[in-house]
């Protein structure tokens, strides 16, 4: 299977006083705004570290559904929670920490299912910052 999505970045000004929009051909996020302030502060809007942590955690937890599934495992939920670390102007680390309740798994299954997904999905692929991991099975 093979196929592109797109999404795009306008910015207008100087790095601290400018701001810019993200917009995705889906159009869930169209002109989601993002400046100095929403990056590297607190202000209101979106920036890159939480787009990619928001897509890890996405594309993470379907390649975990999918693994679950080779193995006859339904999960009943998944929920998977990606903190992005940014320092010395580097993305340096992603911290998966990952809850799920699959009715017939047994814990070692689940963190052995969890570490096979962490190690194969596209996105974990494409990062070359470290990538770390907590699974938890609930009962």
């Amino acid at each position: 299977m093979k196929f592109s999505r797109n999404a795009s970045a306008n910015w207008k000004g100087q790095i601290k006083a400018g701001m810019g929009t993200i917009s995705t051909e889906s159009t869930v996020l169209d002109g989601a705004k993002y400046a100095f302030g929403t990056r590297f502060e607190d202000g209101k809007g979106t920036n890159p570290e939480e787009l990619i942590g928001a897509a890890h955690a996405g594309c993470y937890t379907m390649q975990l559904s999918a693994f679950l599934g080779e193995e006859d495992l339904t999960p009943e939920n998944l929920h998977t929670d990606a903190k992005v670390t940014f320092e010395d102007g580097a993305i340096t680390k992603v911290h998966l920490t990952l809850k799920g309740k699959v009715p017939g798994c047994d814990a070692e299954t689940f963190e052995k299912i969890a570490t096979k997904a962490k190690e194969n999905c596209p996105v974990s692929k494409l990062l070359k910052a470290e990538i770390t991991l907590d699974a938890t099975l609930e009962e």
